[in-house]
């Protein structure tokens, strides 16, 4: 990491001039010659402290007081700190790290992240958010992007790390995240890839495929028709029935994927990373579909950085993976064979706690790729309230049990209720051990939204301010496991250096 300069300003000074007691973030304290910049905590509210003059002082929001400028960790503060010091604001993976999105839900996560890090080769993306999450949780993109960069800030982060608008769907919601700062776009084609073709027999098939016009036929099949293709010892022949589901399944979605990148130039630029997810299907992507969209995204000139595919077996939620592991051994082999060929990095969905496959990954994909985590850094600030607040978990459990109907409109799990071990059961010393149980886990999982937003009939909310009053107490402690958890992670992923 670099070193901006000698480190001179003092806590004493910052409590008498603010009249309260803070935390100062040591690693965050950066003397930039005519000033010296830090951030504090005081409760759960963080401010950016300026010491001295000059043009960077000038800018900051905030009030001075004796020889001291306070201002608050805003957004319009946050720009100014990425102008001064670049490792603060959002880039791409330019040098082609093994990357891994760390999707912060609450905003309190990236410094257990930084943790576990350490000096590893790997290139974070501490801010990615989804259109679903931000409603969720009330947030906005620039808000998610904001919280990571003064957290980089905080824990003196200079390797770089980037911003991620997860599983975008509409052409706006791409234009506003890569306005706000999005150093790369998963773009979710799921509305547009027909899920009802699938399951027809070839008679079906033939009746669908027949409503195509002759013309985009004659096309895709003078290119494709029974046209086999060689990747070392893997031989893939995209047959006429196989073809006929691909053009049905995909054909709208490879225009939409086409409109995009050809709409937004930060791609083409490499301002910003393009990753085209085919995850959320009703099946499995077929190698040869995965070897068609392939083909055809090359020959449109979209030039992406990664490809998620639906592999076989399921990827629930906070869980490890449920599944044939032979069978995704094998397919994994052969979509990396086809990633590999057209110059792209496969991209794993759904990573978070899939233990099992990890060691897999590591074995067969002899080069950098991409793995997505989001709410396991939410379960570790749950675990945080279980092992200090025994009655304020008891409390969010019972509202979990409560909306998690509701919940399962947004997330596909197989939970089972009657399998989690009733509250009056469990002795507050025990009650971290419903973290460690795969029901109660997506219990807390899925229902996130309802425990952060929900408010009583005075319009006060139910847990939320006291559920980060308690994470800005315990800090040190949320840090330290949502280290070792995603730690566990990179172990496991062959990501050690």
């Amino acid at each position: 990491m670099e070193v901006y300069g000698i480190k001179m300003i003092r806590k004493p000074d910052i409590e008498r001039i603010m009249g309260k007691t803070v935390t100062l973030y040591e690693e965050s304290v950066t003397n930039l010659g005519e000033c010296i910049l830090a951030l504090v905590r005081s409760g759960d509210t963080k401010h950016l402290i300026a010491k001295g003059s000059g043009p960077l002082v000038d800018k900051l929001e905030g009030e001075v007081k004796d020889d001291l400028k306070i201002c608050p960790a805003n957004h319009a503060n946050r720009l100014v700190l990425n102008a001064y010091l670049p490792y603060t604001k959002p880039t791409t993976n330019k040098d082609g790290r093994p990357s891994i999105g760390l999707g912060d839900r609450l905003g309190q996560a990236t410094p257990g992240h930084i943790k576990a890090l350490g000096d590893k080769n790997i290139f974070p993306y501490f801010a990615q958010q989804s259109i679903r999450e931000l409603n969720l949780t009330g947030r906005t993109f620039d808000g998610v992007i904001d919280d990571a960069a003064y957290a980089v800030f905080q824990c003196g982060y200079t390797a770089g790390w980037g911003a991620d608008g997860d599983h975008l769907k509409k052409e706006e919601e791409v234009k506003a995240a890569l306005q706000c700062g999005a150093t790369m776009i998963t773009l979710d084609s799921s509305e547009m890839i027909d899920n009802t073709i699938a399951g027809l027999n070839e008679k079906e098939l033939l009746v669908r495929y027949e409503q195509v016009d002759e013309k985009t036929r004659s096309f895709y099949e003078d290119l494709y028709k029974e046209r086999t293709f060689t990747f070392g010892k893997l031989n893939l022949t995209l047959d006429t029935v196989s073809l006929m589901k691909d053009i049905l399944i995909y054909g709208k979605a490879l225009d939409y994927i086409q409109k995009i990148w050809e709409t937004f130039p930060a791609f083409k630029a490499d301002e910003s990373f393009l990753e085209v997810s085919v995850d959320e299907t009703a099946t499995p992507t077929d190698p040869k579909s995965h070897l068609f969209i392939a083909l055809e995204l090359k020959r449109r000139g979209v030039h992406l950085k990664t490809l998620a595919p639906r592999f076989a077996g399921e990827f629930q939620k906070g869980i490890d993976y449920i599944g044939d592991l032979k069978q995704f051994e094998q397919e994994l082999i052969i979509h990396e064979t086809i990633a590999l060929a057209h110059d792209y990095r496969l991209s794993v969905h759904s990573g978070s706690d899939k233990f099992s496959i990890f060691p897999l990954l590591a074995k067969h994909i002899g080069r950098p790729f991409h793995v997505k985590t989001a709410g396991t850094n939410w379960l570790e600030a749950m675990h945080v309230v279980a092992l200090t607040d025994p009655s304020l978990y008891r409390r969010m459990h019972a509202h979990a049990l409560a909306r998690f109907k509701a919940a399962t409109a947004f997330y596909v799990v197989t939970t089972d209720l009657s399998k989690i071990k009733p509250l009056d059961k469990v002795s507050d010393e025990q009650l971290g051990d419903y973290l460690k149980d795969d029901n109660a886990r997506q219990l807390l999982h899925i229902t996130y939204g309802y425990l952060l937003q929900d408010k009583d009939e005075q319009g006060a909310y139910l847990f939320r301010d006291e559920f980060f009053a308690l994470l800005a107490e315990e800090e040190e402690l949320y840090r330290d496991l949502l280290a070792k958890h995603i730690g566990k992670h990179f172990e496991l992923l062959g990501w050690k250096k």
